[in-house]
């Protein structure tokens, strides 16, 4: 079953000597539960390309559609409701809000969703103790390691149990061990939640993971090649 579907899809950015293609007539099919890792040089549309599959930007030409529905066609209001539903955001900074405990920031997807604070609290503390780090729901982000900052903000973007996961960079910041233990999280939750999972990595170690392989250059698809 494909839970997205990239149609033709063209990313332009208007520069002062002209403009600039991001990303030229991509066209894939992910299916739901796959993994895909998504790889290429700097500059090479990467990023574009998954914020263009989670809403975050507006494509110049053709269509992302998740579940069947076309993002580009929804209002803001919509699409922010969708996103909190549907998917779930990791990005290369945890993004994690400082004023708020770590509980308290994966607590907020549900909250969004108007999720009781009690619910939204057991959820969060089932969720950080799955990815190794309870001990620290009641610290606030600046006093935690890089690689357990990494793991809560996955805790976050994973607590409202979405259908489609996007990491871009994940394990950038991270030195080699806390890589391999935020990647391998990753593969956990996309077999044990059934979560499609898509990432964004310069790591070829971290990218053969994945049961498929889309190398881009110069935005446009160099290869893509399934690994089963």
């Amino acid at each position: 079953m494909t839970i997205v579907s990239i149609e033709n899809l063209s990313k332009q950015f208007t520069h002062e000597h002209g403009n600039i293609s991001a990303l030229e007539d991509v066209s894939l099919s992910i299916n739901k539960g796959e993994s895909l890792s998504i790889c290429g040089s700097s500059g090479a549309g990467k990023s574009t390309l998954l914020n263009l599959i989670g809403g975050l930007d507006e494509p110049t030409s053709g269509k992302v559609k998740i579940k069947k529905k076309c993002l580009s066609q929804m209002s803001e209001k919509e699409q922010a409701a969708f996103r909190n539903r549907t998917l779930g955001f990791i990005f290369q900074f945890h993004h994690l809000l400082h004023d708020f405990t770590i509980v308290e920031n994966v607590m907020m997807p549900l909250l969004i969703q108007k999720a009781s604070r009690k619910l939204a609290r057991q959820s969060a503390e089932k969720l950080l103790e799955r990815v190794g780090i309870a001990d620290t729901a009641d610290r606030l982000p600046q006093e935690l390691s890089g690689g357990e900052q990494q793991r809560a903000a996955i805790a976050r973007a994973v607590v409202h149990k979405p259908k489609l996961i996007l990491a871009d960079e994940p394990t950038g910041n991270l030195d080699e061990k806390n890589g391999g233990i935020v990647f391998d999280l990753l593969c956990e939750l996309n077999r044990d939640l059934g979560a499609t999972l898509v990432i964004v990595t310069h790591n070829q170690k971290f990218a053969r993971r994945m049961e498929n392989i889309l190398v881009l250059e110069k935005g446009k698809v160099k290869s893509f090649s399934r690994h089963d």
